[in-house]
């Protein structure tokens, strides 16, 4: 399992929206619990302003935590506004993320096992 070698947060969102500031992509993430292969997981990402992460299905029960800026979590004909501080749970079906200024959250995820995942309607 995965795990960020450092211990302070603050550190590594200032560095990931440095990154996210200098690259054509306006992003930066870095994986500081968990991978792929196990059901939790922990990203931080950073966005620059104007940016954002385009229509994605949800991967499972997952979580933002706003740590820096504004952004818009988007699902169809809903949104929710974040700042920093603020906590929101993702919807289950697809959704976008907007960071509405410079910004970085902490996704967590908790995948479920490929046999709880609901029938297609």
């Amino acid at each position: 399992m995965l795990r960020y070698d450092e211990d302070n947060l603050a550190e590594l969102v200032a560095e990931l929206l440095d990154t996210a500031r200098s690259v054509p992509s306006g992003r930066a993430a870095r994986t500081i619990m968990g991978d792929h292969e196990h059901a939790l997981r922990q990203t931080v990402i950073a966005l620059r302003g104007g940016e954002q992460l385009n229509e994605h299905e949800s991967p499972g029960e997952a979580t933002l935590q706003v740590l820096a800026g504004r952004i818009r979590l988007v699902a169809g004909e809903e949104a929710w506004d974040g700042a920093s501080g603020d906590h929101l749970a993702i919807p289950p079906r697809r959704h976008r993320l907007d960071a509405v200024e410079d910004s970085a959250v902490l996704l967590t995820v908790v995948k479920r096992p490929v046999g709880d995942y609901p029938a297609s309607p």
